[in-house]
């Protein structure tokens, strides 16, 4: 069987009730800022450096680039926890492997580093490189502008997020520009294309891994059985009921929860075969993100600005969509895959 082609992202249902209001989302990068809460602190000590660095206007990506570059060392020993967005302040830890404290003969004082879209705040030494993962989560300060709708609708919303959390979806930068990423990965595991870059491979892979199991979230949802605890339900380790990260091995939902998660494999049979014969292996991911620490304030009429934590791998949008519907400056002409993580 072979899927239709994937050509734009669905409209994925909300959980509560639109408020049908708006925002502005992301006017000047000030607007959107991120602060990485991290699993560990370095000890001072070891053959990697750590970072501690805010940038504004840069992806990630770009500034493991520089950093690999001021320490004369490849980009492999570059290590970060997550991709923060690039139309954003963010504030994140790098780290680089230099186990001789030198380069080029000179004392390495990253902190002296100059560039005008980011700066190392701070720098210490340890015992090993951050990867993609190491990190709690992430503090987020949003500014929303320009919003116009029922403000007691907004505050509904704003109490029912905050007291019952959200539907866990990948936000869309998972899915590169207009969703194009998942339909790459549909031709991939269809043998349509063949695709070389391991890079590009692992990216395809992952927006088609997330957007079954947001198809999965969006089913729960439309049969009123998000937020519910179901018979053969998987619960994680804060008993959250969870859904499925496809690959091969053997499926541990069963009964009405595993019914659910079959019918979705069945319309997108050709990703879910393939997942499981590209090698990645079955796991879980939460249903529910639960925003820690939730506050709203209005500074003016038409502006309301939101802080709150989230745990690794929940996106800040997936909060913001339950709320009102955002727009962001036309920026699509940056090809780029930025996430927050």
């Amino acid at each position: 069987m072979t899927d239709a082609p994937y050509k734009t992202l669905p409209q994925w249902p909300t959980a509560y009730p639109a408020s049908g209001a708006s925002a502005t989302l992301k006017l000047l990068n000030e607007d959107f800022m991120v602060t990485e809460l991290p699993l560990q602190l370095p000890s001072g000590g070891g053959e990697h450096i750590w970072l501690d660095i805010e940038k504004n206007g840069a992806n990630t990506a770009f500034v493991a680039q520089q950093l690999a570059e001021a320490a004369s060392v490849q980009e492999r020993d570059v290590g970060y926890a997550g991709l923060k967005d690039r139309y954003a302040i963010t504030r994140q830890w790098f780290s680089i492997y230099l186990p001789n404290g030198k380069m080029k003969g000179e004392t390495t004082d990253l902190t002296q580093l100059q560039h005008p879209e980011f700066k190392v705040l701070c720098q210490s030494r340890h015992v090993k490189k951050l990867r993609p993962g190491d990190l709690q989560g992430n503090r987020f300060r949003i500014v929303l502008r320009d919003v116009t709708g029922d403000r007691d609708a907004i505050e509904a919303n704003l109490k029912a997020v905050a007291s019952q959390g959200v539907p866990n979806y990948f936000g869309a930068q998972r899915f590169g520009f207009e969703g194009g990423n998942v339909e790459q990965g549909r031709a991939m595991l269809a043998r349509e294309i063949r695709v070389r870059n391991p890079k590009k491979k692992g990216i395809y892979l992952s927006a088609v891994r997330s957007f079954v199991f947001n198809e999965v979230l969006a089913q729960r949802i439309q049969q009123g059985l998000w937020g519910k605890t179901l018979p053969g339900e998987v619960m994680d380790e804060a008993g959250r009921p969870t859904g499925p990260l496809w690959g091969r091995g053997r499926v541990t939902a069963s009964d009405q929860a595993q019914a659910v998660e079959n019918a979705v494999a069945e319309r997108h049979a050709t990703l879910c075969d393939g997942m499981e014969h590209a090698g990645l292996d079955q796991d879980r991911r939460a249903l529910v993100a639960r925003p820690a620490d939730m506050s709203w304030e209005w500074p003016q009429a038409n502006q309301l600005v939101l802080t709150f934590s989230l745990s690794a791998g929940a996106y800040a949008t997936s909060v913001l969509n339950e709320i009102l519907r955002t727009t962001e400056p036309d920026r699509h002409t940056e090809k780029e895959t930025a996430a927050v993580e």
